[in-house]
């Protein structure tokens, strides 16, 4: 059960029921997230899911406040793999301050302009308190370091936007410690021949960058690392490459055989894998098919040319024939270019699997672009659209399959795992991800791409934030301070007006920061849920004269008790990603913003006559 909550009807209904989704989310913050069972009532069948976004995957929503989540939180795990949880949280947790500011009569315009106000002093902060990946797991600078925000945290007293300027202002310099030659005009400068070799940037550690990401998924976090040495070995230039990972989930192993090989692992039926028994240790020829291999797929855009009328006075003209003719013609032309292996994007239909698997022909379908896109780079095949658009110019070679085992699938189909490699000449690699339980293979798949977003997040935005609720305290300080300051804002003509509620909800805003570290801290568990709050609101209140303690770091089996040490240069051991977190937060406000202005208008207050009361709240 997910629970219940009582909804107004003479409030803005949408905030509550924005309110009421978020509270799926307190499960799966924190580093010890926990499982839930949605089950069908008409049905009976019940799903395991292990994040907001695959609860809300299963849940019948038919309002649109629901929808709209839905299509929010989807839109961001489409594109980072993680942060949904924030998202959903923060959304929850700042309807509830725009529903306190509508009861205390803050008008809707003036909410909105304030919420502006606190997410661009959040975004300061994530700003200055970033800290360089490149700094991470290299020797200490010299420079001298400076407390952030009294909490502790040992960062660079260089902030990253002149540390990234620093990198791209190069000052030349002669060896012999001799002065700089300067010239007044570029028609003066003489062209200097540097025979020094280029500077090769030195790529970030992957292992160490992945241990303060993993947020307590260890075990998925080592298959990150594990496949980022694959790859690295293949290519020293590439730390991590995530649009080359790909996952495979196997029931019936225990999790530990979970492991990770170079190339492409995929699972095929007992033909196709009696096929790849025959091919194996034998160096293949591959076309790639990008699209279905059907006799019916046209690409995208195809229109079928109008005002032809095709006359024939023969039956035999039926669908089957044409299908039976086209894919003789395929397949007398694979024979011909001597095709062994054929990966397809798209589907393949039966009849062509079963056709080829009599010449000995592998046919794979649904293979990621990605995929393909690698197997063409390291073989020479050249994709087409078309498997009749196939010529000697098209076809690479080099590819290698065999057998990795073989297992028993669902409704007495056995299902083999097929490798798929190059000889190491391929970035690509695959993750095996294995459990007893068949139920925990998607939620395994989803905190695995979680932790290989994080990584690739952090290697592509070079900066990483303080975790383990830090950023967030930094947020609620800044904003509880700005909240005694004015704030105006130009007008129309020379004038500045001032927003007189903008402290007020900047107030407000920080307590939902509040009530998300006091999740994380709960989902630690180091300290009650009733205690957790108070635990977090008094540590805010001793870092205005102590440095903070961090004592819900990671969620190990660390003494509660035990401070960090200021001038430890690992003091900070857990991060956040930056543009995940950025995008998290600027997501939730824009969703409380649609659901104040689209029920703006409905909003007519508490009903004061007592006879009604009742009627006006309904058990969602």
């Amino acid at each position: 059960m997910l629970g219940s909550t009582l909804i107004n009807h003479r409030q803005n209904v949408g905030l509550q029921q924005l309110s009421a989704l978020a509270g799926i989310t307190h499960s799966f913050l924190g580093p010890i997230k926990k499982y839930k069972f949605i089950e069908d009532d008409a049905s009976g069948e019940s799903t395991l899911v292990g994040s907001c976004f695959r609860v809300l995957e299963n849940l019948e929503l038919t309002c649109a406040v629901g929808q709209l989540v839905y299509e929010t939180v989807g839109a961001h795990q489409r594109v980072y793999r993680t942060g949904t949880g924030c998202l959903l949280f923060l959304a929850g947790a700042w309807s509830r301050v725009a529903l306190d500011c509508l009861q205390r009569g803050i008008p809707v315009a003036q909410i909105i302009s304030a919420f502006s106000d606190g997410m661009e002093i959040c975004l300061d902060v994530c700003r200055k308190s970033g800290v360089l990946t490149e700094e991470l797991g290299g020797e200490k600078s010299k420079s001298c370091t400076e407390t952030s925000g009294s909490f502790g945290l040992n960062l660079q007293k260089k902030s990253v936007v002149e540390s990234l300027d620093g990198l791209y202002h190069l000052k030349k310099t002669k060896h012999g410690g001799s002065q700089v030659k300067l010239k007044l005009s570029r028609h003066f400068c003489q062209p200097e021949i540097d025979s020094r070799e280029p500077h090769r940037p030195k790529l970030p550690d992957v292992a160490h960058i992945a241990e303060r990401l993993s947020h307590g998924c260890t075990d998925a976090m080592n298959l990150v690392v594990e496949a980022s040495r694959i790859q690295s070995k293949n290519n020293q230039d590439v730390g991590f490459d995530v649009s080359k990972v790909v996952t495979c989930v196997l029931p019936g192993l225990p999790e530990e055989r979970a492991c990770v090989l170079p190339g492409c692992v995929v699972l095929l039926s007992a033909e196709q894998a009696g096929v790849a028994h025959q091919l194996r240790e034998h160096r293949l020829k591959v076309a790639l098919i990008h699209g279905d291999l059907t006799h019916t797929y046209r690409h995208l855009g195809y229109k079928k040319p109008t005002g032809f009328k095709c006359v024939n006075g023969h039956v035999d003209s039926s669908k089957s024939s044409k299908e039976e003719e086209w894919m003789e013609k395929v397949v007398m032309l694979l024979l011909k270019l001597d095709v062994q292996l054929i990966l397809s994007s798209g589907i393949v239909s039966g009849a062509v699997i079963l056709r080829c698997c009599t010449h000995r022909i592998l046919v794979v379908e649904k293979v990621k672009a990605s995929v393909l896109k690698a197997l063409a780079d390291a073989t020479g095949a050249v994709p087409v659209t078309y498997a009749t658009q196939l010529n000697e110019r098209c076809v690479g070679s080099g590819a290698m399959v065999g057998l990795w085992r073989d297992l028993g699938g669902q409704d007495g189909k056995r299902l083999t795992p097929v490798h798929i490699s190059t000889g190491g000449q391929c970035q690509l690699v695959s993750v095996i991800l294995t459990s007893c339980v068949h139920a925990k293979l998607q939620a395994l798949e989803d905190r695995f791409w979680a932790c290989a977003y994080r990584v690739h997040h952090a290697l592509r935005d070079g900066v990483l934030l303080p975790g383990a609720g830090a950023t967030e305290m930094m947020c609620v300080r800044r904003l509880r301070k700005q909240a005694e300051q004015p704030v105006t804002h130009p007008s129309g003509g020379d004038e500045e007006v001032q927003n007189p509620y903008t402290g007020d909800v900047l107030r407000l805003m920080a307590d939902g920061f509040i009530d998300y570290v006091s999740t994380v801290v709960a989902n630690t568990g180091r300290f009650p849920h009733f205690s957790a709050r108070t635990v977090v609101i008094q540590q805010l209140e001793d870092c205005e004269e102590t440095n903070i303690r961090w004592i819900f770091l990671d969620g190990e089996e660390e003494a509660a008790s035990s401070p960090v040490k200021s001038g430890d240069a690992s003091e900070i051991t857990i991060y956040d990603n930056l543009s995940v977190k950025q995008e998290a937060w600027r997501k939730a406000l824009d969703v409380v913003f649609l659901v104040l202005q689209a029920d703006a208008e409905v909003i007519t207050g508490v009903d004061q006559i007592p006879d009604r009361a009742q009627e006006d709240w309904m058990l969602l």
